[in-house]
């Protein structure tokens, strides 16, 4: 990306992209945003149906992806139901996009040399 120091893409900071790519670092998370795309919106309990901890080390994990976007909160009664926001991944895509096309070129180079090569004759 050509964006200034300090942004990452418009209207998104450094510190934004931060959290984004440390809430991404757990898998756990990973799991949560799993869940939340495949199964839409749902509350902390079915989530929490879903993993072998206490509710209260899951809903750190569930502040974590709120505050970096990746999930908004919605009360239903006495439940919260948790949706994917999937707008900080399409920026984090964005930013991964130019070592994409890196590691293509690379490949498609290795592919060439490949190709270039005698074959061995293994009899």
């Amino acid at each position: 990306m050509t964006a200034a120091p300090g942004a990452v893409e418009a209207g998104t900071t450094d510190a934004d992209a931060d959290r984004v790519f440390a809430a991404l670092a757990s898998a756990v998370r990973r799991e949560v945003l799993r869940l939340l795309r495949e199964g839409g919106p749902q509350p902390v309990q079915a989530l929490a149906d879903h993993f072998d901890m206490r509710r209260p080390s899951l809903s750190e994990h569930l502040r974590v992806l709120r505050e970096a976007g990746l999930v908004s909160e919605q009360r239903s009664g006495r439940q919260r139901i948790y949706r994917l926001e999937a707008a900080p991944l399409a920026e984090v895509q964005d930013w991964l996009h130019p070592y994409e096309r890196f590691w293509r070129g690379r490949l498609k180079d290795l592919g060439a040399l490949l190709d270039r090569m005698p074959d061995d004759d293994v009899t």
